[in-house]
């Protein structure tokens, strides 16, 4: 069995958690550059968080146990990982949208890491929808 497309989504994974993680462990002037940053503005705005969670801590989570699935996925293939891995990507490409569109349309503004983690969101749906292993 190929498992190369999971190979590749694993990186995305990977580098998306490390997007979240300096958006969650650095501080924002650090991270963005200063203040005067359009992602110092995205990471400062009232879209920030949902239902009181910081954006960056729930993506932190998400993409480290999606990460950790992959992983135990590549180790011993079963059908059900398989299936919350794909479940994890939709979801994850449904809130990457969103975020763009608060980017782009409502905060007139982008931030690097945030759109490096929806970009990432994008590319493994992409994968997962486009991606025939044999």
């Amino acid at each position: 069995m190929k498992k190369t497309k999971y190979y590749l989504i694993l990186v995305i994974f990977i580098i998306s958690l490390i997007s979240s993680i300096i958006l969650s462990f650095v501080s924002i002037e650090k991270a963005c550059g200063g203040i005067q940053t359009t992602c110092y503005a995205i990471q400062t705005s009232s879209y920030e968080k949902i239902a009181g969670i910081n954006n960056s801590y729930m993506g932190l989570v998400a993409f480290g146990i999606l990460s950790i699935m992959t992983i135990s996925h590549l180790r011993k293939p079963k059908k059900h990982k398989k299936k919350l891995i794909i479940l994890g990507i939709i979801i994850s490409a449904v809130f990457a949208i969103y975020f763009i569109y608060l980017q782009i349309f409502e905060l007139n503004a982008l931030c690097k890491y945030c759109v490096a983690v929806d970009t990432g969101a994008l590319i493994n749906l992409g994968m997962i929808l486009f991606w025939k292993e044999k």
